[in-house]
Formats: C-alpha cells, sequence, structure tokens
C-alpha cells in the first residue's frame, strides 16, 4: 500500500518587515538628537570617552543616557571598548562639525523641519497641498521664507553644502570637463559643487548663481579653498532673470522643486544660455524608470508634496524628455552614487 506523505504547510510570513519600516523613525529620530547635541563633535574632539564622562559633557540626564549610545552602538553609528564610546570612520568623517565633510547640518534640518512636517504627510496626500509651517501660515514661498531669515538660511546652505559633497565630487570625476572652460551653478547655495569642480579642474573657471542674498556666504566659502579669482558670484533670480552664460550649468537639486511647466521653463532658460555644444548638468535622486527600485526619490518626492506647492521628482526618462522638448539634441542619465545621478543634456 503506498503511503501518503504529508506536504509540510508553507511557513506563514512574519510581520517583522512591516514593523521594522514602521519603527524606523526612532532609529532616525535618535542619530539625529546625536547631531544636534553635537555628540560626534565631542568625540571627534576628545574621544574616547567614558559614557558618564560623556553623558556629563552633553547634559544628559542619568536614566537614558546608557540605553542612547548603546543604541547608537547597535546601530553602526559607534564604537565601544572596554567602556568607553568613538566614533565610527563614517560618522567621524561626516559628522564632526569640524570637518568640510560635515553633513550634520542637513540632519539637524531634518530633525527640527523634515520631521515634524512628515507627520502632515497623511492631510497632504489628502488634499495635494503643502503642509510646511510656511503654507500653514498662508505663504507656500518656502524660499521666500528661508532666504528672509540669515541664519536660517546659512544653516539651510551650508545643509546642502553637506548632503551634496558626494555628488558634487562625482560630477567632478564623471563629466568631461576636459572639453570645456567655463561652468556656472544654478541655484549654488553655499557653492560646494563649484568648489569641488574646480578643485579637480585647474583650467576651469566659473561660479555660482543665486540669490543676492547668498553672495556673502557663497564668497566666504570660496575663498576658504583660495577660489576666489576662479570663481564668482551671480546674483539674479533664475524665474526673471536671463541664466548665466557659460559652457556648462548645472542645476543641482534644484528641478525638483518646482512644478512641470516649471521644470520645462528652467531646462529652456538654460538651452538659450548656452553655446552650441555646451551641456546642461542636471542632478537629483532620479527614480528608476520603472518607478519601483529607487525608494528614496519616490520618498523625496512626497517630502516636495509637504513643502511646495508643485514640486515633484521625477525619472530619468522624464528628464531627458523634457531636454529635448527644450531643443538639447541628446542626453544621458549618469549614476553618481546609490542616491543620486545626472542627466547630461548636450545643445
Amino acid at each position: 500500500m503506498k503511503e501518503h506523505v504529508k506536504t509540510p504547510p508553507a511557513e506563514e510570513p512574519r510581520p517583522d518587515g512591516i514593523l521594522g519600516l514602521a519603527e524606523s523613525f526612532w532609529a532616525a529620530k535618535a542619530l539625529m538628537s546625536a547631531a544636534e547635541l553635537r555628540l560626534f563633535t565631542v568625540l571627534a574632539q576628545d574621544g574616547p570617552l567614558d559614557g558618564e564622562t560623556l553623558r556629563r559633557r552633553l547634559g544628559l540626564h542619568e536614566r537614558s543616557a546608557r540605553d542612547f549610545f548603546d543604541a547608537l552602538v547597535a546601530l553602526g553609528m559607534l564604537e565601544r571598548e572596554n567602556g568607553h564610546y568613538a566614533n565610527t570612520r563614517e560618522t567621524d568623517l561626516y559628522l564632526d562639525e569640524k570637518k568640510p565633510t560635515y553633513v550634520g547640518g542637513f540632519i539637524e534640518m531634518l530633525s527640527a523641519r523634515l520631521y515634524p512636517a512628515f507627520a502632515t504627510l497623511t492631510e497632504a496626500l489628502q488634499t495635494g497641498k503643502p503642509q510646511s509651517p510656511e503654507a500653514k501660515g498662508g505663504n507656500a514661498d518656502f524660499f521666500a521664507e528661508l532666504y528672509s531669515n540669515p541664519e536660517q538660511l546659512r544653516l539651510f546652505l551650508r545643509s546642502m553644502t553637506g548632503v551634496s559633497l558626494a555628488a558634487a565630487r562625482g560630477i567632478a570625476r564623471l563629466f568631461p570637463w576636459k572639453d570645456y572652460e567655463t561652468f556656472y551653478d544654478v541655484g549654488a547655495a553655499q557653492g560646494g559643487l563649484p568648489v569641488e569642480v574646480a578643485l579637480a579642474h585647474p583650467h576651469l573657471t566659473g561660479g555660482g548663481f543665486d540669490l543676492p542674498q547668498v553672495q556673502p556666504i557663497f564668497e566666504e566659502y570660496v575663498a576658504s579653498f583660495g577660489l576666489q579669482d576662479r570663481l564668482r558670484f551671480v546674483p539674479g533670480n533664475f524665474f526673471t532673470d536671463p541664466l548665466p552664460r557659460a559652457d556648462v550649468l548645472v542645476m543641482g537639486h534644484i528641478l525638483h522643486d518646482w512644478n512641470l511647466d516649471e521644470k520645462r521653463m528652467l531646462l529652456r532658460k538654460a538651452y538659450e544660455a548656452l553655446p552650441s555644444g555646451g551641456a546642461i548638468i542636471v542632478c537629483d535622486r532620479i527614480i528608476d524608470d520603472e518607478r519601483r527600485r529607487h525608494a528614496n526619490g519616490l520618498l523625496l518626492s512626497l517630502v516636495m508634496l509637504i513643502e511646495t506647492p508643485g514640486g515633484f521628482d521625477y525619472t530619468g526618462a522624464e528628464c531627458r524628455e523634457w531636454m529635448k522638448e527644450a531643443g538639447f539634441r541628446e542626453s544621458r542619465v549618469v549614476p553618481l552614487d546609490v542616491r543620486e545621478s545626472m542627466v547630461v543634456g548636450i545643445k
């Protein structure tokens, strides 16, 4: 008689991935708090430190300091040996505010602005309207509010430098700058990209184009690298003023702030400002064309929903199509790192 073999029941899926994603803001906020407390800067200057010394240096209550430090160890943000805490290689490089590679300003902005703002995502999805503090106060123009406050503007521009450095170095390395002589960064902020490109390619001259309030911050940053003879600031508004003429124009983290008509208009203005053979470089967290893999770019588009009246992130194919409409004869998408890509258009 043939024996029947029972098939074991399929194991039920576990909710671990769902819950882990839902709880991921715990880890994010722990890192934000550490950056706000200057924990990594303290350890970079004076570490390693034992837990009690570190607690007192940061002014923390004794109840939860140990859990806080050890959570950062478990998250890979700190190292601990013989009861003493120290930065990892990454946190020492990127979260010590004394170093030019500091990205903590961006993390502080996330904590102060986007962390509470993202709690309004459900309402934003239901209404399609921005939920930023400015929008709630009747002013949907985030940038006008930001640029009117010198202290906030300086913090914002510094944070943009920190978060853009890796992409700027990728652009400096992967674009064929030897074929060009002049360039301008449109929406240059503190000047992180022009500085990286100029340092890597001594034959280039150019600079940055941004609102007049940015000029002293840009010039201070450029002068700190001794590049003031090669990089200059051009004040202007890219909606109302012509763009500076150069062989190459760069728009880094610019297009995603604006609606479709505004995106197309900016690309047309770039085309008009470039010579034949000139290039436009658009850098953003470009979404993959199938819209399946690049969750970071898709989530950033939801940030644009909360922060701006019409901004959104986009795929490489979409950007290439807009460039074609503007008149560019060819274009290509070039990955810079796991988060950023550039779309290059040639006139």
